[in-house]
């Protein structure tokens, strides 16, 4: 744990803790490892604490715990894991809204709030008529203070894809993906500072990939799940889209 080390000779004990969480963050989302993410929200939940008007901490917690809740997901179904996944996504929803309090115009949270409630809706037509405004509401304020973001794009087209009940629907998700890509490549060439997020530009590609195999194209769809493999080998999503190309060739 040495980068740990070297993170706490930072300016203040919140910036120390944040440090920490944003290396342990980077490591998980590389390993797509649980225990990871909790240790990363563990780190955050510390600079919420030493910083409780930080928006940005916030978010990192709510980031994530957000990430923790996925990684379950993409776990085998069992009582533990789900309970798990729903508290971690209990977790990132309320650190999320402290974020916007904090911040209004912070449209990572908002986007993350927005792909949060679309999750617990889950097909559920009573949930849909509880949480569908709040999807709609941060989306639109995540659009209004981040239209070139590209996890705001890509949280967008995830919203998308997941609803997507046809062709021309599927077509529009695309779209979105293939625009955060772009703004990706250009976030790629300027330089991040020390709590500046990074994260989504490989699992953007997966969903790329997906879409473009729900749409028959299956030639793109290989092409994008190589290319988010490249830049996370763990990428369980894109392994499983390859090998479902691979089946039914």
């Amino acid at each position: 744990m040495w980068f740990v080390t070297a993170l706490m000779r930072a300016d203040s004990p919140g910036d120390n803790a944040a440090l920490a969480g944003v290396a342990e963050f980077k490591a998980a989302y590389q390993a797509w490892d649980g225990a990871r993410f909790k240790a990363a929200a563990d780190f955050f939940r510390q600079a919420c604490t030493n910083a409780p008007a930080s928006c940005t901490t916030f978010y990192w917690l709510g980031a994530a715990e957000f990430h923790r809740a996925l990684q379950l997901h993409s776990l085998p179904v069992t009582p533990a894991n789900t309970l798990t996944a729903d508290a971690s996504l209990d977790a990132a929803q309320a650190a999320l809204l402290t974020a916007v309090k904090l911040d209004p115009k912070h449209a990572e949270s908002h986007a993350l709030l927005g792909t949060i409630y679309g999750m617990k809706i889950d097909g559920n037509l009573l949930r849909a008529a509880r949480f569908g405004p709040r999807v709609a509401r941060h989306e639109k304020l995540a659009l209004e203070s981040g239209a070139d973001n590209p996890r705001v794009r890509y949280l967008l087209g995830t919203c998308q894809f997941h609803t997507a009940k046809g062709p021309a629907a599927q077509r529009e998700a695309l779209a979105t993906f293939l625009l955060a890509e772009k703004l990706f490549a250009a976030e790629s060439r300027q330089t991040a500072g020390p709590l500046d997020p990074r994260w989504g530009r490989s699992s953007c590609l997966t969903f790329i990939g997906r879409t473009y195999e729900l749409l028959g194209q299956r030639a793109e769809a290989a092409n994008y799940f190589r290319r988010a493999l490249v830049e996370h080998p763990a990428d369980h999503a894109a392994t499983a889209g390859l090998e479902r190309l691979a089946q039914t060739n």
